[in-house]
């Protein structure tokens, strides 16, 4: 009895260590995404007799969680002529090999039924029977994998290159897809494998194209289940829709310009020009003030390209251009800047006949000597130009070039023109002026240069000059009722037409100088001021009723000395011309007033 106890013992005890050698390697858990294939790596092991299972074939079978592998059928198996369940024949397959403990199961066309846990059984002869019930948990997920696209970055336009489409798939052995394209530019499809997991096609792109849309769609053996990629074709092109914007302080909002603009601000006032164009590959974008580049970017940089001025001034006024390039052609935009401002820098410059040139640009005292030309030219520098008048004293004068209101000639000065002259700039935005206060002086008696080099010249024959001299001085006296008669004087007499000897005239026939003529011909004591040349333009500011330069000579007393000469004068035929010179800034307004 304790001996078939012994042997009892010994049976059970080999059977329970002969269990223990079943084992499984299977992941816990498997995910795949709905319509795709996924392979389960899976291998076991489990007692064997090499005498009682060489000759049997191994057979393995996958079974639903819960099911009764008496009564149910598996999801896949290798034993043939086996029933399996009919929503997963095809679809589950047993890959490995079960004779050699190879229990791979691979799970095509997952469907979201599909979701559950599974579990191996293998038979081999009639003493391998066994299920291992801690297997897998599968799970089925959307669809989210997309095909891969490839093509060049940058296509050129009308030249034909290679696309691919290639789907990913967990291992060969998974069913290959089809593929479709769609796209609006002109293609080819290319040949490949009928059964393959990518697809080709030639495209032939136009410039048309730049921006459409060209996808490629994979469809998996279920009706209803794909997936697709949609690229945006990229061909190259030149610069286009460039826009320029402006803004006209930090915060305010831009105002698009277009192409060609025209912009006023004001002076002060705070600038920021943005100008992007678009084009492919990125162009090259540079500012340019009329022909001097102010800034540039790189294509490589941001696709805009800012120019700030905080302070505009009017030297910013001009031709602004915004040039967008890149290998296939450029495009450009222009903004013309108008920088307005009130008049200001002011100024008078003022010529006198004796070559004096003088700039003024404040209020000021100017002194003259009676008988000289005066120019006095006022310039001011404004945007919108500005209008400039002349005033002396409470009188405006009318220029008699509309176009030059600026100037003002005097070509004989007098005692009458003496006051304040001013001259206004106005303009929509401000006014302006400066006033010259003319002061009129006259000349110290004395011997002119003329006077010395005629003494000089008869100092040769100096008896016989003082000789004649009294000779021509009776005649004269004797001929003084007939000149004032209206009687011509002789061209004998004259040089000393132009030397008062006379002792005992007013100090305004002594002192004032003789006004250049215009004629060859010495004007009789009563005559009239000569008349302008035919180029010189009268003074209209000077009234009509003006009185003339004296011109009479005085009778010689011979009582005085014949060597007490106060001054000689000399009568130049016509006057100086006197060149305006325009200001070469081209914010100088500038205009002229002529008076008679």
């Amino acid at each position: 009895m304790l001996l078939l106890l012994s042997l009892l013992s010994l049976l059970l005890g080999g059977s329970q260590a002969q269990q223990e050698k079943y084992m499984l390697w299977v992941p816990e858990s498997v995910t795949v995404q709905h319509g795709l294939c996924v392979l389960v790596s899976c291998s076991f092991s489990y007692p064997r007799d090499d005498r009682w299972t060489a000759s049997y074939s191994a057979h393995g079978y996958w079974f639903r969680e819960g099911a009764n592998t008496d009564r149910h059928d598996p999801v896949a198996t290798n034993k043939p002529g086996q029933r399996v369940q009919s929503r997963t024949r095809g679809r589950f397959q047993l890959v490995g090999d079960p004779s050699k403990d190879n229990c791979s199961l691979m799970i095509t066309d997952a469907r979201r039924e599909d979701g559950a846990g599974y579990f191996f059984r293998v038979e081999r002869g009639p003493s391998v029977k066994y299920n291992f019930l801690k297997g897998f948990s599968l799970k089925v997920t959307d669809l989210t994998q997309k095909p891969d696209v490839f093509l060049p970055a940058t296509l050129e336009p009308g030249r034909p290159v290679p696309v691919l489409c290639v789907f990913d798939l967990a291992f060969e052995r998974c069913p290959a897809p089809s593929f479709s394209w769609s796209t609006k530019a002109v293609y080819s499809q290319g040949k490949g494998p009928p059964a393959s997991h990518f697809s080709t096609i030639s495209l032939t792109p136009e410039l048309r194209d730049h921006g459409t849309a060209l996808t490629c769609r994979v469809l998996f053996p279920r009706q209803g289940v794909s997936t697709q990629r949609t690229v945006q074709l990229s061909v190259a092109h030149a610069p286009k829709e460039l826009v320029i914007r402006v803004f006209r302080d930090q915060a305010s909002a831009p105002e698009s310009q277009g192409n060609v603009s025209y912009l006023e601000v004001q002076k002060g006032q705070f600038l920021r020009l943005l100008c992007a164009a678009n084009s492919h590959p990125p162009a090259t974008l540079s500012w340019v003030l009329e022909d001097r580049v102010l800034s540039w970017s790189c294509p490589s940089g941001p696709r805009t390209l800012e120019l700030e001025l905080p302070t505009v001034s009017p030297g910013d006024s001009g031709r602004y251009t915004c040039r967008a390039e890149n290998r296939l052609g450029s495009q450009h935009g222009t903004l013309d800047l108008s920088v307005q401002y009130p008049p200001e820098d002011l100024r008078v410059t003022v010529s006198q006949e004796n070559g004096t040139v003088l700039e003024v640009i404040r209020n000021a005292s100017l002194p003259i000597l009676e008988g000289q030309s005066l120019r006095l030219v006022c310039v001011a520098h404004s945007h919108p130009p500005a209008r400039l008048s002349w005033t002396w004293e409470p009188q405006t004068l009318s220029p008699e070039w509309p176009s030059d209101p600026g100037v003002l000639e005097l070509p004989w000065v007098q005692t009458e023109h003496e006051g304040e002259f001013t001259c206004h700039a106005r303009s929509p935005l401000g006014a302006q002026h400066i006033s010259l206060s003319l002061s009129v002086h006259y000349e110290t008696p004395g011997p002119t240069a003329f006077s010395r080099g005629v003494f000089l010249g008869i100092g040769v024959t100096a008896v016989l000059s003082l000789c004649l001299l009294l000779v021509i001085v009776k005649t004269l006296r004797k001929a003084r009722p007939r000149a004032e008669a209206g009687r011509r004087v002789s061209r004998s007499s004259t040089v000393l037409e132009y030397i008062n000897v006379g002792p005992k005239a007013g100090p305004r026939a002594r002192d004032r100088k003789a006004m250049p003529s215009s004629s060859s011909t010495i004007p009789s004591p009563d005559a009239h001021s000569p008349g302008p040349k035919k180029d010189q333009k009268e003074l209209h500011s000077v009234p009509r009723d003006c009185p003339e330069p004296r011109w009479s000579t005085p009778a010689l007393d011979p009582k005085n000395s014949p060597e007490e000469l106060h001054y000689a004068a000399l009568t130049f035929p016509g006057l100086r011309q006197w060149a305006t010179q325009v200001p070469k800034d081209t914010h100088t307004d500038y205009e002229e007033i002529k008076f008679h």
